[in-house]
């Protein structure tokens, strides 16, 4: 059976919740700040190319920034909880039999 989660607990949980919210602020304006610095530069050396262009260009950084920063967060939010220390592996435990 597997051990409980210090995650279960509402006071931690909204405490590693409120840490995740904040850290993706964080990375939101990161990032805002990011896409607006590359395509100045990008403007700055090739000029106005195409509406199109810097439309994807701003989805592509923006939207890969945010995905790596969320999963980052949650890597984060599992391990500094101790959530990961709850989880049990049962192929290891036949091993040792």
């Amino acid at each position: 059976m597997a051990r409980r989660s210090p995650l279960d607990d509402p006071q931690k949980a909204a405490h590693a919740w409120a840490r995740y919210r904040r850290l993706m602020r964080g990375m939101f304006l990161f990032t805002v700040a990011v896409v607006v610095l590359a395509l100045a530069a990008i403007y700055n050396q090739t000029g106005m190319v195409s509406v199109h262009f810097f439309i994807a260009t701003a989805l592509g950084i923006g939207l890969a920034m945010l995905l790596m920063a969320a999963l980052m967060g949650l890597v984060f939010l599992s391990s500094g909880t101790g959530h990961d220390e709850s989880v049990s592996d049962h192929m290891h435990e036949d091993d040792k039999d």
